[in-house]
């Protein structure tokens, strides 16, 4: 009865594998969860066992979607890491080329063809979308349709079964085993990390919430009597600012050159740090009812500023003259979606949302001089968006054979290139590309589940024939994927390139792809600095990893 409802109506079938899906991904094991891509094809590829099936269009479309928002938000930062951050960077050649390598050893050895190939490199690295990449080279081999369809079944079986321990592993790896391997307390090392890019002590969430690194107080000169305002902030390197003199009741016009008075009452706002160590210089603290205003002002602006990309927040604000770093503070960096933390040493890359806080007359000379503020806006440009797609297309249909093998990027390789280009055209003329975040997360989560759900449902019958036919093969695989990687990372990391611990193990899971791994990197070190290293390689693996889903069944489709 269910099963031909689900056949006759299969777009049943299609938001009961996402609600399913997405409810069973929600929970979390430890620092384990699934998340709702892996738990939609769990469930689709039980309720594909009853013979529903989505029409191939859908699938297609929210597959170009998805892949074309994900080059559109992530363009930025490739471009931006590209040669600067060539350290980290290196940890993403390194994750690419080894697990091409040990996929065709796999082949050689196990007799894998190419669906169950691709599938195990999508699984073992976590990238969902090279499943999307992999598959349509696949449907570009001039294969039969029953021959097609079971190569791409192999595909979401594959990647079912080794996702599960290649996710396990990298976040074992990274956040109890790497650690073990280097005899290094992580905590400890990232407590002293932090502070020397300037932070005040090893801070987890809640003490950062309890401390805000940007504050204001207000008090009655006595030591700093005599001394002008604008050598008041210049002591301090610019991260405090005098932003109210009040004088026998009234309030003075504010100027570099205003000689402070004992008696005098100040408004005084900035860095956390900066104001514990002057307070006792300038005089005794007082209630202060102005503090909150003037601190309110927040705005989000993107840094396209080409001289400030590669360096720190201090010294940018080393960099500006004194009119222009005055009164502006960088409260936050986000990059690639997550939270980078902002310390005085944090370098930053074109492309980084800074939230800026001040004055409003502050904020707005910092935001002119650093790039263009992030308008909040609902509204998506479809002409941009359907003219990326439309480029993607054609650049899909570009192929051709290298050594012998046959490489077409399809429509997946070809709209998440134009999607890259179409992001750093919009990063650099913001006036055009409307693209919200919000828009864009909704067409990457819904297009990648609807996707995701289509193939599992069209698995069918076949996913149970290849667990049968390779055993534990396909999980031992998935983990040495991993394991290997991790490993030469660990090494080239350390004794090479000289990361710090925290930031490369950061790496090590950016290379990976893996959000879980990153949360429990940050639980353990109980501060934001592995992030630093996680934002570079996610940018470039997360980009690259997909393109190798065609390589990947050209070189098993030869080997094989």
């Amino acid at each position: 009865m269910i099963g031909e409802l689900l056949k006759a109506q299969p777009e049943i079938a299609l938001f009961a594998s996402l609600a399913l899906g997405y409810f069973i991904g929600s929970f979390k094991l430890g620092p384990i969860q699934l998340g709702g891509v892996c738990g939609t094809l769990i469930v689709s590829l039980l309720l594909g066992q009853t013979g529903a099936r989505i029409a191939p269009d859908l699938k297609n479309i929210a597959f170009a979607l998805f892949i074309f928002a994900l080059g559109f938000t992530g363009g930025p930062q490739f471009f931006a890491n590209i040669g600067r951050g060539w350290r980290y960077g290196l940890l993403s050649v390194v994750e690419i080329v080894s697990v091409v390598v040990l996929i065709m050893i796999a082949v050689v050895l196990l007799g894998l063809d190419p669906g169950t190939a691709s599938g195990l490199l999508a699984g073992a690295a976590t990238e969902s979308a090279v499943i999307g990449t992999a598959s349509e080279a696949i449907s570009k081999l001039g294969l039969g349709d029953a021959e097609t369809t079971r190569l791409q079944a192999n595909i979401v079986t594959a990647y079912s079964v080794s996702y599960l321990f290649g996710l396990i592993t990298i976040v074992l790896f990274t956040s109890q085993f790497a650690p073990l391997l280097l005899r290094v307390n992580l905590r400890e090392e990232a407590e002293r990390v932090w502070r020397k890019l300037g932070g005040s002590g090893a801070l987890d969430e809640g003490q950062r919430l309890a401390a805000p690194p940007l504050v204001g107080r207000a008090f009655k000169v006595v030591g700093a009597a005599g001394v002008t305002v604008g050598a008041l902030e210049l002591q301090y390197g610019g991260n405090l600012t005098v932003e109210q003199v009040e004088r026998g009741g009234a309030t003075l016009p504010l100027e570099p050159q205003l000689t402070l008075a004992a008696g005098d009452l100040v408004l005084v706002v900035g860095r956390r740090a900066a104001l514990v160590e002057a307070s006792p210089h300038i005089g005794d603290e007082v209630g202060g009812e102005q503090v909150g205003p003037v601190m309110g002002e927040r705005v989000d602006v993107v840094l396209t500023l080409r001289e400030a990309h590669g360096l720190t927040i201090s010294q940018i604000r080393e960099r500006a003259s004194p009119e222009e770093g005055r009164g502006v503070y960088i409260a936050a960096v986000t990059r690639l979606e997550t939270t980078v933390p902002a310390l005085p040493n944090t370098e930053l890359n074109r492309g980084d949302v800074l939230t800026l806080v001040g004055t409003k007359t502050d904020v707005a000379r910092g935001a002119k001089r650093l790039g263009y503020v992030l308008v909040a806006t609902q509204k998506t440009d479809f002409v941009y968006l359907g003219l990326g797609v439309l480029v993607g297309m054609a650049i899909g249909h570009l192929g051709g054979r290298i050594g012998g093998v046959s490489i077409a990027l399809g429509t997946g390789g070809g709209c998440l290139l134009s999607g890259l280009l179409f992001g750093w055209i919009r990063s650099h003329y913001p006036l055009v590309g409307s693209l919200p975040s919000a828009a864009a997360q909704i067409l990457k989560d819904f297009g990648l589940a609807t996707f995701i759900a289509a193939v599992g449902l069209s698995a069918g019958p076949d996913a149970i024939r290849l667990v049968h036919q390779y055993g534990i093969a396909l999980p031992v695989a998935g983990i040495l994927m991993v394991l290997i990687p991790g490993l030469l990372s660990l090494w080239i990391g350390r004794v090479f390139l000289k990361l710090e611990t925290p930031m490369l193990l950061g790496a090590i899971a950016g290379q990976q792809c893996s959000t879980p791994a990153i949360s429990a990197l940050v639980g353990v070190t109980g501060n934001s600095t592995p992030v630093i290293g996680y934002t570079i390689t996610y940018a470039l693996s997360n980009i690259l990893l997909p393109l190798l889903g065609p390589l990947v069944v050209g070189l098993s489709g030869k080997f094989g």
